[in-house]
C-alpha cells in the first residue's frame, strides 16, 4: 500500500513545474503508482503507442503536462511481470476522471477526483500545494491500484451465527443478529396458520394446555377474530378435520350463500 509521505517524496525528488491545480492532481496519481513498484515506460503524446509495443524500458518525465486537459501515462509492473498498464487522466470541469487499463483485460477501472478536496490554493512549498494527499492517496491506490490485480483481501459476505436452538414463531427465539431457523421437526406452528398448528386445541404434547385455546407463553398469534365478523369466529378454526364434508379447506371463511371463498 502506497502513503502520503512517500508520495509526497517522490514529488519533491522529482521536482515537476505544475501549470493549473489538473497537473498537480495528475502528478500525485503519478507519483503513486511509482510508489506502489510501477516503473514509467511512457507518458505525454507517445503513451498510446508505447502501450502496445514491446518495449518497458524506463522513462523520465519529459513531456508528461505537455497535452490539452488530459495526461497519459504507461507503467509496468515488474513483479507481475511485463503486462502493461495505460493511466490516462481527463479534465472535466472541477474533476480529473482517472482511467486505467491493464493489457489485456476487456474493462478499465475509474476513479472520480474533485479538484477542491485535494488541492490547496496557496503555497510555494510542494507540500503547501496540496490537502488530504493521505486520501487522495489511498482512493488511488484503492480504488485503481488494487483493481487492476485483484485485492489480496476479497470482499466477503458476512454470516450472522446461527441460533443453536430450535425457536419459531410460535416460542420467539433470540432478536437481531442471529441466523434464523426453521422450526422444530413435525412443526412448532410458525407463520403458516392451519388446522395443524398448535394454537388450535392442542399440538405438541409439551404445549401447555389451556381452556378453551391453548397459548404457549410468549406466542405471537392471536387466535381471537374482530367481534361481530361473520366467518371469523374463533371456533371457526377447526382441527378435528382438516376438511369439510364438501372437501373445502377449514380455515376458508363461508360466504353467504355456504359456498367457499378467498
Amino acid at each position: 500500500m502506497s502513503n502520503d509521505k512517500s508520495v509526497m517524496a517522490v514529488i519533491r525528488a522529482a521536482r515537476p513545474t505544475f501549470r493549473n491545480d489538473f497537473d498537480k492532481l495528475a502528478f500525485a496519481v503519478h507519483a503513486t503508482f511509482l510508489v506502489s513498484g510501477h516503473v514509467l515506460t511512457a507518458t505525454g503524446p507517445s503513451a498510446d503507442t508505447d502501450f502496445t509495443s514491446p518495449s518497458t524500458d524506463e522513462v523520465g518525465i519529459d513531456h508528461w503536462n505537455e497535452l490539452d486537459d488530459n495526461y497519459a501515462f504507461v507503467y509496468v509492473k515488474p513483479e507481475k511481470g511485463s503486462k502493461k498498464v495505460l493511466v490516462k487522466c481527463l479534465v472535466m470541469n472541477n474533476k480529473l476522471l482517472v482511467d486505467a487499463l491493464a493489457d489485456g483485460a476487456s474493462e478499465p477501472v475509474h476513479l472520480e477526483i474533485n479538484v477542491a478536496d485535494f488541492v490547496a490554493k496557496n503555497g510555494s512549498n510542494y507540500s503547501d500545494q496540496f490537502k488530504n494527499l493521505e486520501k487522495l492517496v489511498t482512493d488511488v491506490d484503492k480504488e485503481i491500484i488494487l483493481q487492476l490485480y485483484g485485492s489480496s483481501k476479497p470482499t466477503r459476505t458476512p454470516v450472522p451465527p446461527i441460533n443453536p436452538d430450535l425457536g419459531g414463531d410460535v416460542y420467539p427465539g433470540p432478536g437481531a443478529g442471529m441466523y434464523p431457523r426453521r422450526g422444530r421437526f413435525g412443526g412448532d406452528g410458525g407463520m403458516l396458520i392451519g388446522p395443524n398448528h398448535p394454537g388450535f386445541f392442542g399440538g405438541e404434547p409439551d404445549l401447555p394446555r389451556g381452556n378453551p385455546w391453548p397459548i404457549p407463553p410468549g406466542a405471537r398469534f392471536d387466535p381471537y377474530g374482530p367481534p361481530d365478523v361473520p366467518g371469523l369466529e374463533p371456533n371457526g378454526f377447526i382441527r378435528n378435520s382438516s376438511r369439510r364434508p364438501d372437501g373445502t379447506h377449514p380455515d376458508l371463511p363461508l360466504r353467504p350463500d355456504g359456498s367457499d371463498f378467498i
